[in-house]
């Protein structure tokens, strides 16, 4: 018995259908024009920590050639220093392993014990929301030590830095730092009502195959 034969029309969308498929393909693989980006961010990681333990070494200089004069203050900013790079440090390292793996290939880490729980659970607003409240801590931080610093509002700061503060200036980055907090509260909330929307969804499905109408 002869095989029934092909149309002609299909034949002819054969080729498009092909080269469509092979469009996509390289589209699909286009992802991995990334890579190099997340490797550069991770040399940027290294010059990050080469920075930390700059200051580190200076700060400890600085207490240590005089112990028994030490300005708690100066310290006090010192150390927010150090926090700030770490703080850095860290959105970088999120954007990295997060953006790796939710944009271009999932990590295969094994039977390894190291990999961070948030990991498992990440996506595109996930990590979005992190980025955000990584963000506001590190805005948190310059606000702090900004107020530690102001001595005399139009004056220099107390502690010997040449960075001179106004009441506008130090009113903008109060009302910058707000707008932060606001735009990582608004992602939290998006990212909860969207999985809200899904969790309703998931149940209005269950609840329609349990009485037969899927």
């Amino acid at each position: 018995m002869n095989a029934p034969e092909v149309p002609s029309t299909a034949r002819r969308k054969n080729p498009l259908a092909r080269w469509a498929n092979a469009i996509g393909y390289l589209i699909f693989l286009s992802r991995w024009l990334q890579a190099p980006l997340y490797l550069g961010l991770i040399v940027a990681q290294g010059l990050y920590a080469a920075v930390f333990i700059n200051e580190l070494i200076g700060m400890s200089e600085a207490v240590l050639s005089d112990p028994m004069d030490i300005d708690a203050n100066s310290v006090m900013l010192g150390v927010l220093g150090l926090i700030d790079v770490v703080m850095v440090a860290n959105l970088v390292i999120m954007v990295v392993v997060g953006g790796y793996e939710t944009f271009v290939s999932k990590i295969d880490t094994g039977e390894s014990q190291d990999r961070p729980e948030w990991l498992s659970q990440v996506n595109a607003n996930v990590l979005k929301t992190k980025l955000a409240m990584s963000i506001v801590g590190i805005s948190s931080i310059h606000l702090l030590k900004t107020f530690i610093e102001v001595s005399n509002l139009g004056g220099s700061s107390a502690h010997g830095a040449t960075e001179t503060y106004t009441v506008s200036g130090v009113l903008w980055q109060s009302i910058i730092h707000t707008i932060f907090i606001v735009s990582a509260i608004s992602l939290a909330w998006i990212d909860r009502w969207g999985a809200m929307a899904d969790f309703e969804e998931r149940e209005l499905v269950i609840e329609e195959t349990e009485a037969g109408i899927r």
